[in-house]
C-alpha cells in the first residue's frame, strides 16, 4: 500500500460513477495517500447528472463541464485522459485514482504506471478486465455500497417477476451461502476463491527457512497477483479472519518477542 504522504489525484468519469458512493470512493482513495486533486468530468446540463450537483460542494470536487460533440457521444473520456497526462507531467501527484467502469482508460493507466506512478481504479464489477489489470489496485463499487443497500438489492432479486410487492413471501434478508460465511466465495462474482492466486502470492514472500510469510507482506503480494483482490469481497474486514477461513490450507501463526508480536501465515502441505 502507498505511504500516506503520497499525493493522489481522483479523476471521476461522471458518466460511469455513482454519486451516492462518492464519500466511500474518496475514503477508499485516501487509504493510498492524501487526495489533493478531485475532479469530475461530465455534461452537467443533462438530467442524469442532477445527483452529482449537490455532492460537488460537499466534497469539494471540481466539475469539468464537457459538452457532447455530436448527439449520443460525449467528450468526457478524452478530457479526463488529457487532464491526467497534464497532471502527470506537471509532477503534482504521486498517483491516480480513476473512477470509471470504462475500458477507454486502460491506455492512460498503462502510461501512468510506465511513469513510475501509482494508479488505482474504482468501478463496477462488470468493468472490462483490460482496465482492471492495468491498475495496481482495483476496487469494485459493489463492495463500497452501504450494507443496507446490498441487503435491499438481495431482496429485490428474491422477488418473483409479476408478483405484487405485498405478496412477496421471500425473507427480508437473503440467506448467505455457507461458503460466503467462511470467506471462500466472492460475494460479487459468486465464484469460489482461486487458491492458485493465494499460493502464488505466498511463494512470492515466504521465508525459505521458517516456511512462514508475514501477513502484511502476503496481503500486498495478493494485490500484485490480482489487482481486484479484496478481503471484503469474501465477507471479511480482517486479514487474519480471511486466512483463518482458508484452513486447512493456510493458518495464522503469531510470533511474540520483546518488541511485541508479528502475525505470520503458514501454508500446510
Amino acid at each position: 500500500m502507498v505511504a500516506q504522504d503520497k499525493k493522489i489525484a481522483v479523476l471521476i468519469d461522471g458518466d460511469n460513477a455513482d454519486a451516492t458512493l462518492i464519500e466511500q470512493i474518496l475514503n477508499e482513495a485516501s487509504k493510498f495517500g492524501r487526495v489533493t486533486i478531485k475532479r469530475i468530468y461530465a455534461d452537467f446540463t443533462t438530467t442524469q447528472m442532477n445527483g452529482w450537483k449537490n455532492q460537488l460542494n460537499i466534497f469539494a470536487i471540481r466539475p469539468i463541464q464537457k459538452f457532447a460533440y455530436t448527439k449520443g457521444k460525449n467528450s468526457t473520456d478524452s478530457a479526463l485522459i488529457i487532464d491526467a497526462m497534464d497532471i502527470m507531467h506537471s509532477k503534482l501527484v504521486d498517483g491516480f485514482c480513476i473512477v470509471s467502469s470504462d475500458s477507454d482508460y486502460t491506455g492512460i493507466a498503462h502510461r501512468v504506471r510506465e511513469e513510475g506512478l501509482f494508479v488505482m481504479g474504482i468501478g463496477k464489477a462488470h468493468t472490462p478486465e483490460a482496465f482492471v489489470k492495468a491498475c495496481e489496485n482495483f476496487t469494485y463499487t459493489e463492495i463500497l455500497a452501504p450494507k443496507q443497500r446490498r441487503i435491499e438489492k438481495s431482496v429485490e432479486k428474491t422477488q418473483v417477476v409479476g408478483t405484487p410487492a405485498h405478496k412477496v413471501t421471500s425473507k427480508p434478508m437473503r440467506q448467505i451461502p455457507q461458503e460466503v460465511k467462511k470467506g471462500l466465495t466472492n460475494v460479487i462474482t459468486k465464484e469460489p476463491i482461486d487458491m492458485g492466486i493465494v499460493n502464488s502470492a505466498f511463494e512470492m514472500v515466504f521465508d525459505d527457512i521458517s516456511g512462514l510469510a508475514m501477513a502484511s507482506q502476503l496481503g500486498a503480494a495478493l494485490k500484485k497477483v490480482d489487482p481486484t483482490f479484496d478481503i471484503r469481497s469474501y465477507g471479511h474486514t480482517s486479514f487474519s479472519k480471511f486466512i483463518e477461513a482458508l484452513k486447512p490450507q493456510f493458518e495464522i501463526v503469531v510470533r511474540k518477542d520483546k518488541q511485541g508480536q508479528t502475525v505470520m501465515v503458514k501454508r500446510n502441505k
